[in-house]
């Protein structure tokens, strides 16, 4: 019988399966690279619809730390859909590797991949959801506040696929979610609910950012014109005007409180220049925990 597992979803972990990945990329953090090789003799490939910094040097490397091969190709080389159809791409792939790490752009591609493969798929990012930032997010905010317990995120900007795995990520591990947009821009309601049965997630959605931040321990932002969204820049950036988080945003949070970025940033849009340096932004730990997050996600589904 075939046991697959596949993280398409931040859903498609349980609570207690969050938690324990959190941990297990500290430990893997604090080790020495390449002192664990749970992947070795294992291939990886990694395939990309869409432009990637982080996302792809963080897996490379990672794999390459597990003691796994990893093998890039991207949009023109594979084609999903038009150059062939996703379920021979998936047939096809599983007889060479041992995993599929997808960057698409629609989530019915992974869905796909998922159905026809028999090898685990990740979710590298799709128009849906971003799973693997998630798990960098969570082991960031654990370590920056030394729990997730109790903690206020406020998210504010546009509802995309950020906002919606951290609204259903973040009370998996105790945290609670506020999001600030104009209307329009919410994350879709139907996205509401866990499917693995874990806490439903309780979603203060508001209009104003200083109402999210109010309280908030976690102050979150993205970029308010996602790939795929550039013919909307220009009516996105004038829903926009007022959801910048600056200095003076972040002064009316909680005491302590840390500003995050998934990146990359829109300077002058969602942030202002210099933002990412502020001192209580930790958006670079966040992007180097990428690597540690997505080991951890790896070494669970393939070893």
């Amino acid at each position: 019988m075939n046991t697959k597992r596949d993280f398409l979803s931040i859903t498609d972990i349980s609570p207690a399966e969050t938690r324990r990945l959190i941990g297990r990329a500290q430990e893997l953090k604090a080790a020495p690279a390449g002192s664990a090789t749970p992947l070795a003799g294992k291939r990886v490939a990694l395939l990309f619809e869409k432009p990637s910094l982080r996302t792809r040097v963080s897996f490379q490397i990672g794999i390459a730390e597990l003691g796994g091969f990893s093998l890039y190709m991207g949009q023109d080389e594979v084609g999903l859909g038009r150059r062939e159809p996703v379920s021979d791409v998936a047939r096809v792939l599983s007889g060479y590797v041992d995993c599929i790490v997808a960057r698409v752009n629609s989530h019915d591609s992974l869905v796909g991949l998922a159905e026809y493969g028999g090898v685990p798929v990740i979710n590298a990012l799709s128009d849906l959801e971003h799973p693997c930032q998630t798990m960098a997010d969570l082991l960031t905010i654990a370590e920056t506040h030394g729990k997730t317990d109790g903690l206020n995120l406020a998210y504010i900007g546009d509802g995309n696929n950020v906002a919606r795995s951290l609204c259903l990520g973040a009370p998996a591990v105790g945290m609670n979610f506020a999001i600030a947009a104009p209307h329009g821009y919410q994350p879709a309601s139907e996205r509401g609910a866990r499917a693995d049965g874990g806490p439903r997630p309780t979603v203060h959605p508001l209009v104003r950012p200083a109402d999210a931040v109010s309280d908030a321990n976690v102050v979150y932002t993205d970029v308010w014109t996602s790939m795929g969204d550039e013919a909307e820049t220009a009516e996105r950036i004038r829903a926009f005007q007022g959801y910048t988080v600056d200095g003076a945003l972040m002064a009316q949070a909680a005491a302590g409180a840390c500003f995050m970025h998934d990146m990359p940033a829109h300077y002058g849009e969602e942030v202002p220049p210099g933002m990412l340096e502020h001192p209580q932004s930790v958006a670079y730990q966040q992007a180097h925990n990428r690597l540690h997050a997505q080991k951890a996600v790896l070494e669970f589904l393939l070893a």
